[in-house]
């Protein structure tokens, strides 16, 4: 039984007790005594406080037997409860709840963020990731020791304890309101299955799957997933690329551990109602103002084109890709 379900029957035999006590004592007394007298004798009996019979109990056998199994089971029942209680707090079991509800909180007013469903090795850095680009991030995990060996990584953030393949801890995580669930549990069939239950739960959200059998990439894709990773396929091609471009390598980790801020690379989307729609990339400010390196740019329906040209005229919809610190695309992009 759970921590609720605990609080609410202590609760609710609490109110039992002090309920047929009172009854019992209008009953006894034939409806001499107002329903109130008769429920504030139940509350000073049972909790040994004796101001003293605002209804005359002494000599009355039936009604000093009443009391005294009254006095007896509503002692115990308080006993009960107060100890249950200081268990509960001693074990962290309350704390622990008040923490799952204000998080709860928490993740029903996030938007547009990312649900990982698994923290194992993937899923560690992968949050990383996504926390040093400044995204929003929803952990979704069974394991408790995975989840507070992320929490020690990370620091604290949300997440939900539970096994990604139930649908209701999809739906805790927010994924209505999500904009990408990344799946990267150990086993093909369980991300097979959280990729069809994610693409039900939401036709919108953009899921990535992370795949080992490259068997089963054409059934994820049907699934619902919109992009399938093999890491044993980047694995391979990182080695291919230590040996062949080690200088190109060594940028690229430089640039993810680059003291001069969190540098990435990164898509704008210009959008409809932008105000640098019309003119040129050289008078849009994203290198003058922003200090953003345009390094490609793709449209609707079209091949990326890399290295544009500075007099390209921004179109809604159009997608730039750039390198530049974190915080700069993040102001960039409300501009843009």
């Amino acid at each position: 039984m759970n921590i609720k379900n605990r609080l609410l029957l202590v609760l609710l035999t609490i109110l039992l007790v002090i309920l047929s006590g009172s009854l019992g004592y209008y009953i006894l007394f034939q409806g001499h005594y107002g329903f109130m007298e008769c429920l504030y004798m139940t509350v000073i009996a049972i909790t040994s406080v004796g101001f003293g019979e605002i209804i005359p109990i002494s000599g009355n056998t039936k009604a000093e037997v009443f009391t005294m199994v009254l006095i007896t089971f509503g002692m115990g029942i308080i006993l009960y409860g107060l100890g249950s209680l200081t268990a509960m707090m001693i074990e962290g079991e309350l704390s622990g709840y008040l923490k799952e509800k204000k998080m709860k909180k928490q993740i029903d007013k996030l938007r547009g963020h990312y649900i990982v469903c698994g923290g194992g090795e993937t899923g560690l850095p992968l949050i990383e990731e996504l926390v040093k680009n400044g995204d929003s991030v929803v952990l979704l995990e069974k394991d408790q020791e995975k989840v507070d060996r992320c929490l020690k990584s990370l620091g604290d953030f949300p997440y939900v304890l539970g096994d990604a393949t139930e649908d209701q801890n999809l739906i805790d995580a927010g994924i209505a309101q999500a904009a990408g669930v990344l799946i990267c549990l150990p086993s093909d069939k369980d991300n097979l299955y959280i990729t069809m239950t994610a693409r039900m739960l939401n036709k919108r959200v953009r899921i990535i799957c992370r795949m080992i059998n490259p068997k089963l990439k054409l059934k994820l894709k049907k699934a619902g997933a919109d992009a399938v990773v093999s890491p044993n396929a980047i694995g391979a091609l990182r080695m291919a690329s230590e040996m062949i471009r080690p200088t190109v390598v060594n940028f690229l980790d430089s640039m993810l551990r680059s003291q001069q801020g969190n540098l990435r690379i990164h898509q704008i989307e210009v959008g409809t109602d932008s105000l640098v729609v019309g003119k040129a990339i050289r008078d849009s400010g994203l290198k003058d103002r922003f200090g953003l390196l345009l390094m490609g740019c793709q449209r609707e329906g079209c091949e990326i084109e890399f290295n544009p040209s500075p007099d390209l005229i921004l179109e809604p919809g159009i997608i730039l890709i750039v390198m530049g610190a974190v915080d700069d695309i993040g102001r960039a992009r409300k501009v843009f």
